[in-house]
């Protein structure tokens, strides 16, 4: 009897693992995840948190919307508006995000319809985990709940920040988030502010539009603490990342500190330059409702803008150092060429790019137009040289 029993036992367990095999065969595939179609070219607009950090509000942003108009930023080709962390301070009885009912007073939706009308488009920030890293509310198990909420308040753009997460899974966590906001049936692009912890260059692709490749920029040229990162030490880590970059997948060096004071007006242009060279999001974060011309004059220069939106979509990259001396440059739509002479040197110094770092014969005579200078020079062949200051660029465009 005993052995009947075994006997049966053991053929109903092998036709189960035939079943189950069975089934693993004819089950198809998961079908391959696409992108979203979204920031084709790198996003601009400006963000609250390197000037105001938890300081905001419904006053607060109104006014950087009426800035960005009457300041030219919008016609330089800014459009994003973004609220960064501690603007949400609970959950509703339904676990319905709530906004500070102080701070934005009039609710999201109206201050969404504000920034439209000023043909701008709506951001707003949350968080993968359970916590933000002002310690409010995050998003976790509440992924699809908070979607459809900034969907309603006419979202157009979420970061999407990476405190008290532990050991939740990066990509599955961002994933989640995604298929969240493209279930809404609103365009909403996705930043990816993971500060880098998981390599997301190598998976963002189809699940956001744009990545965090380090820690948090700081209003410093160089030198690093705690969590924060001067801006040459940023851009020495965006080194071998060009290749993972191109339309509708960015790879995020962090917001501009351009205007926020801690740095000089040479040091500003080069970050504004390096960051266009970088195909980098263009995400202002001074106080542009009160800004100087200087600041005024890095952020609306369409020339250098017209670098960083250029539609081939290439990243720049590093194609010669020596010692403080570096040639950045990338290919442009139409066959010219993006190019930066960087000086990180104390004392002005010449520096030389030659036609062999561009991949361009040495006999090509080649336009020169340097973009901060905003005029013409003699055109070149073989190389070009000039004279850059201390902590400076000289940022040019090659055409034939």
């Amino acid at each position: 009897m005993m052995r009947q029993m075994i006997g049966k036992c053991a053929a109903l367990l092998l036709s189960f693992l035939l079943t189950t095999d069975a089934l693993a065969e004819a089950a198809p595939p998961r079908p391959a995840r696409k992108a979203n179609g979204l920031a084709l070219t790198p996003p601009m607009g400006w963000n609250t948190w390197n000037k105001f950090a938890c300081n905001v509000s419904e006053k607060l942003i109104r006014e950087a919307a009426d800035s960005m108009v009457s300041s030219g930023m919008r016609d330089a080709g800014y459009e994003y508006i973004v609220i960064d962390d501690c603007w949400q301070v609970g959950r509703d009885a339904e676990g319905n995000i709530l906004p500070d009912p102080v701070r934005f007073a009039s609710g999201m939706k109206a201050l969404g319809d504000y920034i439209h009308s000023k043909g701008l488009k709506f951001g707003i920030y949350s968080d993968g985990g359970s916590l933000t890293c002002g310690k409010r509310p995050g998003s976790l198990g509440h992924e699809y709940q908070d979607a459809r909420k900034y969907a309603e308040w006419g979202v157009d753009y979420l970061k999407y920040d990476w405190c008290s997460t532990y050991d939740q899974n990066a990509k599955a966590t961002y994933e989640n988030m995604s298929d969240a906001l493209r279930a809404t049936g609103r365009p909403i692009v996705l930043s990816i502010c993971e500060w880098g912890l998981h390599q997301p260059w190598l998976w963002g692709e189809t699940i956001g539009n744009l990545w965090r490749t380090t820690d948090d920029i700081y209003d410093h040229w160089q030198g690093k603490h705690t969590f924060e990162h001067g801006v040459m030490d940023i851009l020495d880590l965006q080194v071998g990342l060009e290749i993972y970059a191109g339309p509708g997948h960015w790879n995020d060096p962090d917001m501009l500190e351009v205007g926020n004071g801690k740095m000089s007006f040479e040091e500003y242009k080069s970050h504004f330059s390096l960051w266009a060279m970088l195909a980098a999001p263009l995400m202002a974060g001074n106080d542009i409702a009160n800004m100087s011309e200087e600041t005024k004059f890095i952020l609306t220069n369409k020339e250098v803008i017209a670098i960083d939106q250029d539609a081939l979509g290439v990243q720049g990259k590093r194609v010669a150092k020596q010692g403080d001396l570096e040639v950045w440059a990338r290919p442009l739509k139409g066959g010219g060429r993006a190019v930066v002479l960087l000086n990180r040197g104390t004392q002005t110094q010449p520096i030389t790019v030659d036609w062999e770092m561009l991949n361009l014969p040495e006999s090509l005579s080649m336009k020169v137009r340097d973009l901060w200078q905003k005029k013409n020079l003699a055109k070149a062949k073989n190389s070009f040289t000039a004279d850059v200051v201390s902590h400076g660029v000289v940022m040019l465009r090659l055409e034939m």
